[in-house]
């Protein structure tokens, strides 16, 4: 089995997640994690999904301030690295600015209701983490 790539739009409630085709060409948003703010559902639900889709590399989402300084949110996402590191060794930090505005943007676009925008808001900013990563090893 072909091994993939894991995106992470981290939030302290809910977690969305995407990952990769086999082959690292396309992203695809497959669930939102409730951690309701524990690190410990956090790392069972990102270990679940490493072994069941075959991960190999981990992109996180690293929400820098606008003006690009780093926010506490990214704090919290360095301290969060060392431990997914000990799940995968492949742990890369992806500017993620703007993504969930986007992914707010193309529900609204798509007509999608209030009620579930949360649904599919972080695994649609996940997806978008995910197609900016691989677009940029695309080019290499």
């Amino acid at each position: 089995m072909s091994s993939r790539i894991l995106s992470i739009d981290y939030g302290d409630v809910r977690v969305g997640l995407a990952v990769s085709d086999p082959l690292g060409l396309t992203a695809q948003g497959i669930d939102t994690l409730v951690i309701n703010g524990s690190e410990k559902n956090f790392l069972k639900g990102i270990r679940k999904i490493v072994a069941e889709y075959n991960i190999n590399t981990i992109v996180i989402g690293y929400p820098k301030n606008m003006d690009g300084t780093i926010s506490d949110k990214a704090k919290k996402v360095d301290m969060l690295i060392p431990k997914l590191k000990e799940i995968v060794p492949d742990v890369n930090k992806w500017d993620e600015r703007l993504t969930t505005v986007s992914a707010y943007k193309a529900m609204k676009e798509l007509g999608i209701s209030q009620k579930s925008k949360k649904t599919y808001a972080d695994k649609l900013a996940a997806t978008y983490i995910l197609e900016g990563y691989l677009a940029s090893i695309a080019k290499k």
